[in-house]
């Protein structure tokens, strides 16, 4: 830490598997697959299981130029703090509003997925009303408000206590979701040709190709928020080696076991030509309690419950992290009260309440236009890919100036080598297009009417903002705070 000009103020006791589990938990191969399928399914029918494999390269490329700089900058607030040393103050504090923002909308949007799994399991989880209309989503913003105060409970209690439930979470979603893998395998009654049948979804614009796109942004949904394994850093043991190694396990497990339950649930679908497979109150939960029967069904859907718990977790963690790092080099208001470590429980408790009551009052917005926040949502997984792309980008400009990795890069850890530009040049390139799929103001995605330009009226907002602010009056505080300041350089390891 005292390399990075910052003393050791959080409790580094972060193990191998734990820093895995937090990369896992946060893209959450059963809450996303489960909450997007109907999506993915209704605009691209079978065939849209081949944007699982599309989106997983893509990513992996820019999962892979992560893990060089996990191993070279294992700080709290990854993309802050990678995108400050390869670019400077200004695009690193961008790159963490947005990416901080996006979180925090993040955390509201995946808790509401306690609504759809909840009261399939039981009648009684539907808190308000029979489900429809307006009670569907009161009963989900009770139920995400629930889970919000649960994470924020467990983060200000600390880091130890964050990291045993979330490794016990994902321990039993990977088991759950090998099993289920398994099950679905043993009840295929389709044959492998329908992921190629294309059969009544080559009418739209560009034909098959414009579905496709279409469909994808329920794979591009999921498949982010890796680079948490590296968020948490400061509390790993051995970083370096740790953090890269985490990061690229978390995608491709969640690329292995996503990728075939989606195929083997695709497959076991006992019919493909239900509509109720294209909504969200049915999707892969119905095909796997008509596949695999009510009780055992059930069963997997409690499994799905707490990967949503975890996911919510995890994401809660990364924003505290985020949220973190920017005050404790005073680029956000009040840095010195968000940057306070509890000295008992060794963590930031101002963040996680904070990000808390905000997704909170986020989830409000849901109980009278939830259009509005589905709209919000989706915009905010394009604010992730944007932050991505100011850590990518300023990464790809220095190695065009031959100043990555440079002559000072530590050895013996995780290096991309010669493949580095080409790999790097492949993750600007993905980023920028899928980007630009995400937020093409489409009616499928955003709906009629003005909310079909929100993703450039919302992430404008946030920058002119956003920027406005720092340039006025941020940038002229920059500075670690005193309390943080590194101590004794010379006797650091």
């Amino acid at each position: 830490m005292a390399e990075f000009g910052y003393n050791q103020s959080l409790e580094r006791s972060i193990g191998k598997f734990a820093s895995f589990a937090a990369g896992v938990s946060y893209i959450s191969i059963l809450t996303g697959t489960f909450q997007l399928f109907y999506f993915g399914f209704a605009n691209g029918g079978p065939t849209y299981w081949w944007s699982w494999p599309m989106v997983f390269v893509g990513q992996l490329m820019v999962a892979l130029c992560f893990a060089e700089l996990a191993g070279r900058y294992p700080v709290a607030g990854s993309v802050y703090n990678w995108s400050k040393r390869l670019a400077g103050p200004t695009v690193s504090w961008l790159a963490g509003w947005m990416m901080f923002t996006a979180s925090v909308v993040t955390l509201a949007a995946v808790v509401l997925a306690y609504q759809v799994t909840l009261p399939q399991i039981w009648s009684g989880f539907q808190l308000v009303g029979d489900g429809t209309g307006a009670s569907f989503g009161l009963s989900a913003v009770i139920w995400g408000a629930i889970l919000v105060v649960f994470t924020t409970v467990v983060n200000a209690f600390g880091v130890k206590l964050m990291a045993r439930i979330n490794s016990t979470g994902v321990f039993i979603e990977l088991i759950a979701a090998i099993l289920l893998v398994i099950i679905l395998a043993v009840n295929i009654v389709n044959p492998p040709s329908v992921i190629v049948d294309t059969t009544g979804y080559t009418s739209g614009p560009g034909g098959y190709a414009g579905a496709f796109l279409i469909a994808a942004i329920a794979s591009a949904y999921v498949m982010y928020g890796f680079d948490t394994a590296s968020s948490l850093g400061e509390e790993t043991v051995d970083p370096r080696r740790t953090g890269p190694t985490a990061i690229l396990r978390a995608v491709i497990a969640s690329f292995v076991i996503g990728g075939l339950i989606l195929l083997f649930g695709i497959l076991a679908a006992p019919n493909l030509s239900d509509p109720a497979l294209g909504q969200a109150s049915g999707g892969l939960q119905l095909i796997v309690l008509q596949a695999l029967g009510g009780p055992l069904g059930k069963v997997f859907l409690v499994c799905i419950v707490v990967a949503i718990t975890v996911c919510a977790l995890a994401v809660h963690t990364a924003g505290i992290r985020l949220m973190f790092a920017m005050a404790r080099d005073n680029a956000l208001p009040a840095g010195a009260a968000l940057a306070r470590i509890d000295p008992k429980r060794k963590t930031p408790v101002v963040p996680a309440v904070v990000i808390g009551v905000v997704a909170v009052l986020i989830l409000a917005v849901n109980i009278g236009t939830p259009e509005i926040f589905t709209a919000v949502t989706s915009v905010a997984v394009i604010m992730i890919y944007v932050a991505y792309l100011l850590v990518t980008v300023p990464m790809l400009l220095k190695r065009f100036k031959g100043e990555w990795p440079g002559p000072d890069a530590p050895k013996g850890y995780f290096s991309l080598g010669k493949l580095g530009l080409p790999v790097n040049i492949v993750a600007v390139l993905w980023g920028a297009a899928m980007a630009i799929n995400l937020a093409w103001p489409r009616v499928e995605v955003y709906g009629e009417g003005p909310l079909r330009f929100i993703a450039f009226i919302f992430i404008g907002a946030i920058v002119v903002i956003g920027l406005a602010w720092f340039l006025l009056r941020g940038r002229h505080h920059l500075g670690t705070l005193p309390e943080h300041v590194r101590q004794n350089l010379e006797e650091a390891p």
